[in-house]
């Protein structure tokens, strides 16, 4: 009986370590987790593609975000659970690559470095249809010019690099300037993952302000000036006196402009994007301008429309209207660095019928018809976050003055427009003494400011709204106060002591990493107003007044830091 005891307690025995080795077996194993295992090749140029393996990748392409060396988001080509295939971005950095996706997010252990492409270098007369490839970088030197009938297509990604004056190849001292002639297409269609980058050719840590010329666009859609008028900066040849409003001048989308604005003759700069007399048959939409020598964006004459412009510590106006420009603008933001202004002053909008002195300065040629008469909406211009200065900036060579000058006989119109931090808010000015054409203009209600906000405006010496003050012809600061502040127009001034309430992001005013959306519940995000030219079809019908609602439109293809990306 002990003996069947013994042996029953060990048969207990042996089932229990049975059981538990069994349950041991049978332990859940550890839930798959997202991984890197490898990157192929870790050394590539941009707009080139890389292979990721690794472990729970999604299938889905858009469900994964691949960034390289920082916050440079990646095309993603083909997914599958193990392998991700993405394209390098153009503002890619050295470093690790990361994978985010279903809450997760991993770097890879291998470092990736951005690899080196052939230069292709590019000046003088394009005379016959080409195509830039984003597989190469290409180096303009001097005056560059895309002639009538010829066509530049450029690939998403590629790189264009403006050189010094001292590249010039005919030994003029003019930097490389990509000049598209009326007839010509420039057709540089980027995306929002893979833009197109125009900029210094210098390595970073070196690039400044006007390192090299920049894009002008030339049209044949209507302006206002002599048929035999130059263009700034020697650009040879004339304006003409084209009648073809719909002209097509090509396509710039997701593209970035740094480091433009070199002086081509004395006093006399090439600015980011100018456009002379381009017609609204051309597409511009998503276009940075950085660290530009002189006026990021200047429209001269023409019907383009555009739509998500950034202008991006300019150097002297960020968005100028002349000689009858009549297109229409949605969504644009400035953000400037409150040491840096211009000798001629700077200014957020600046906008004039005619360029010269006094009304006497119009042209008899078209009888300074058609006039300056672009709309703009949805605008949002940054210049100091503290109490706004007049005084001459430390790193520029003038001062700042205000967030709307507008002039000589000009008829602009603004629409829901946030303007913040200039010494003056609003400037209206009739002309020199003698001058006519602003004040009718503004009194006919052909000129309308409506929805407009302006916030920590005026200094000591100014007011947030003024007029020319010159006597019997100019245009008093009650009367322009007074117009401004029309009821209907739904105009507001918010004092320095009052912007909190504004509910700004705070990154509002980063200089390298801005963020512009409204907190919820800004007053920003309300009150928009769409009467008058702003009921036109072009513009968006959007609640909020500034360029941003609820959604970052800048987010991925701008950069605000160019200064330290590598370019190679």
């Amino acid at each position: 009986m002990q003996v069947v005891s013994k042996l029953a307690y060990t048969l207990l025995v042996l089932f229990g370590l049975t059981v538990a080795f069994t349950a041991c077996k049978n332990d859940d194993q550890p839930a798959p987790v997202l991984g890197i295992t490898s990157v192929s090749p870790t050394t590539a140029p941009i707009n080139s593609t890389v292979t990721i393996t690794g472990t729970q990748f999604n299938a889905t392409p858009a469900s994964n975000t691949v960034t390289f060396g920082g916050n440079a988001i990646a095309e993603i080509v083909t997914a599958s659970t193990t392998q991700l295939v993405v394209r390098v971005p153009a503002n890619a950095q050295n470093g690790a690559i990361t994978v985010a996706t279903g809450g997760q997010s991993v770097a890879s252990t291998q470092v990736f470095s951005l690899g080196s492409r052939p230069i292709i270098e590019k000046s003088g007369n394009i005379t016959a249809s080409e195509t830039w490839s984003a597989s190469n970088v290409y180096l303009i030197r001097g005056l560059t010019y895309v002639k009538s009938g010829a066509v530049v297509t450029i690939e998403p990604g590629t790189i264009i690099k403006g050189g010094d004056a001292t590249l010039d190849p005919a030994n003029q001292q003019k930097g490389g300037t990509l000049i598209v002639e009326a007839g010509a297409r420039l057709e540089a269609k980027g995306t929002a993952t893979n833009p197109i980058v125009f900029t210094s050719n210098k390595p970073a840590g070196q690039r400044n302000y006007g390192d090299w010329g920049g894009i002008v666009l030339i049209g044949k859609s209507p302006h206002n000036r002599a048929a035999n008028t130059g263009f700034e900066g020697g650009i040879s040849g004339q304006l003409g006196s084209f009648n073809e409003p719909a002209d097509n001048s090509g396509t710039l989308q997701y593209v970035r402009i740094e480091f433009p604005g070199i002086a081509l003759t004395a006093n006399n700069e090439i600015n980011g994007l100018t456009m002379y007399g381009v017609g609204s048959g051309t597409t511009i939409d998503h276009v940075q301008v950085s660290y530009c020598g002189d006026d990021s964006f200047e429209w001269f004459g023409g019907t383009v429309n555009a739509k998500y412009l950034i202008a991006h510590r300019g150097f002297d106006d960020d968005w100028d209207a002349d000689w009858g420009y009549s297109g229409k603008v949605q969504y644009g933001v400035a953000l400037r660095d409150p040491n840096v202004a211009d000798q001629s002053f700077s200014n957020g909008f600046e906008s004039d019928n005619f360029s010269g002195t006094g009304q006497a300065a119009a042209p008899a040629t078209n009888n300074g018809l058609p006039l300056t008469s672009a709309v703009f909406a949805n605008m949002s211009n940054f210049a100091f976050s503290g109490t706004p200065s007049a005084a001459n900036t430390a790193g520029g060579s003038g001062a700042y003055q205000s967030g709307m000058h507008i002039r000589r006989n000009t008829n602009i119109s603004i629409f829901n427009t946030l303007l913040f931090g200039y010494p003056e808010g609003l400037r209206l000015d009739n002309g020199n003494a003698g001058g006519t054409g602003t004040r009718a203009n503004m009194t006919a209600g052909t000129l309308q400011l409506r929805g407009i906000v302006l916030a920590n405006t005026g200094t000591a010496s100014t007011t947030a709204v003024r007029g020319d003050n010159l006597g019997t012809t100019g245009i008093t600061n009650a009367e322009a106060q007074t117009f401004f502040n029309t009821t209907a127009f739904a105009n507001t001034v918010i004092p320095s002591t009052a912007v909190a309430t504004l509910l700004l992001n705070a990154n509002n005013f980063s200089l390298t990493a801005p963020n512009f959306l409204p907190g919820t519940g800004s007053p920003l995000l309300t009150g928009a107003i769409w009467d008058g030219k702003g009921a036109d079809s072009f513009f968006d019908k959007v609640t909020f007044r500034g360029a941003f609602g609820t959604t970052n439109w800048t987010q991925g293809w701008a950069n605000w830091d160019p200064q330290n990306t590598n370019y190679n």
